[in-house]
């Protein structure tokens, strides 16, 4: 670190003293934004480069994800993404492995890239299973009335 360095630190540090204000902690700020060509990918960059703030900005045209990194607030980049027109939401997609139940109706969706899933509360997951209980206490071991079959 020399001593450039070192003097830079203090000098920081001496400052957010006198100001008052707390430095804003780096974030990184994922969205779902509807992109069709690389001219759409462009004015999307543009923009949210031109957030105060941002550091870097990663676009995937394919995932149709943009991810932004820097020392802004997320409400701030998500208002500049639907300035420009398209359709914008945060990203709505988490790795199936942190879900409990991945392929409930209201969590699995054809559109999601590969081995994702949509974040859903838990307590949606809870009232609203796929299989009824009358089909599971059909084929149940502890039912004497239930399906020979198998």
């Amino acid at each position: 670190m020399g001593v450039a360095g070192t003097l830079e630190y203090f000098s920081d540090l001496l400052s957010n003293v006198k100001k008052g204000k707390k430095k804003k902690q780096m974030q990184t700020v994922a969205l779902k934004v509807r992109m069709d060509c690389e001219g759409c990918e462009r004015k999307v960059k543009g923009v949210l480069s031109g957030v105060k703030g941002v550091k870097s900005v990663d676009v995937d045209l394919k995932q149709q994800k943009v991810t932004v990194t820097g020392y802004m607030e997320p409400k701030k980049v998500l208002k500049a993404a639907q300035s420009t027109k398209k359709k914008v939401e945060m990203w709505p997609y988490v790795p199936y492995t942190l879900v409990a139940h991945p392929y409930v109706s209201q969590a699995y969706d054809k559109k999601a890239p590969a081995n994702h899933v949509r974040a859903v509360p838990a307590t949606a997951i809870i009232g609203e299973t796929t299989v009824d209980d009358n089909y599971t206490n059909m084929f149940s071991d502890e039912n004497p009335h239930a399906c020979s079959i198998m």
